[in-house]
């Protein structure tokens, strides 16, 4: 497999409409309930835990899987290491701008998650649990994924700056990423500020009362 070819690869792994069919199997159009999302926070506020669940569980796969597998099919060269990272990029730049949905998609937290759980277990994990913590203080999910970026933006470079310049391609995927959460965050941080951004409640089938 090339190389361009592993990156497309894991694009369209990304790109994998979840979301969008846990809507379609329930008869809800996500983009016109909620907050228009493709995302599993959406999923959770309109169609509930269940469905919430699954598709959290393959928006991780859908990064996780690219970056732990292509670099062992790939043959050419570039650096394994470097590589799980374009293929990381790849994947999170899919999830949020997915073909499949005219390149909307979610905010890319779940599929990031899988790509660090592959990536950097460890940080992954201080950072899932920082979500978790934030969840269940909060229960604003925006505020969650945000604090969980920063931590993991801080476990990386704490883990693996020193071993730069070899682990500067890991190093430099958190910066960006960590970047590129705060910018689909935009709108959220926005009503962050003005004390605006709801707390999350499962709202059923129907969509009622979704933010």
């Amino acid at each position: 497999m090339s190389a361009v070819g592993g990156i497309v690869l894991a694009y369209l792994a990304g790109s994998f409409p979840t979301a969008f069919l846990a809507g379609r199997v329930r008869g809800v159009d996500l983009s016109k309930v909620g907050s228009g999302n493709y995302g599993a926070t959406n999923v959770y506020r309109n169609l509930g835990k269940g469905p919430a669940l699954v598709v959290l569980v393959f928006d991780v796969a859908k990064g996780f899987l690219p970056v732990w597998f292509l670099p062992r099919w790939f043959a050419g060269g570039i650096e394994p290491s470097t590589y799980a990272v374009l293929l990381g990029v790849a994947a999170v730049v899919g999830h949020v701008f997915s073909i499949f949905l005219a390149f909307k998609g979610g905010k890319g937290i779940g599929t990031a998650a899988g790509v660090f759980l592959a990536l950097s277990p460890l940080a992954a994990g201080l950072a899932a649990v920082v979500w978790f913590a934030v969840v269940g203080w909060r229960r604003i999910v925006s505020l969650a994924s945000l604090c969980a970026a920063l931590v993991l933006l801080i476990a990386v470079w704490v883990l693996h700056a020193g071993g730069l310049p070899a682990s500067w391609p890991l190093v430099a995927l958190t910066t960006f990423l960590t970047a590129f959460v705060f910018w689909t965050h935009r709108e959220n941080i926005g009503r962050l500020k003005r004390g605006e951004e709801k707390q999350i409640r499962p709202s059923g089938p129907t969509g009622a009362g979704a933010t």
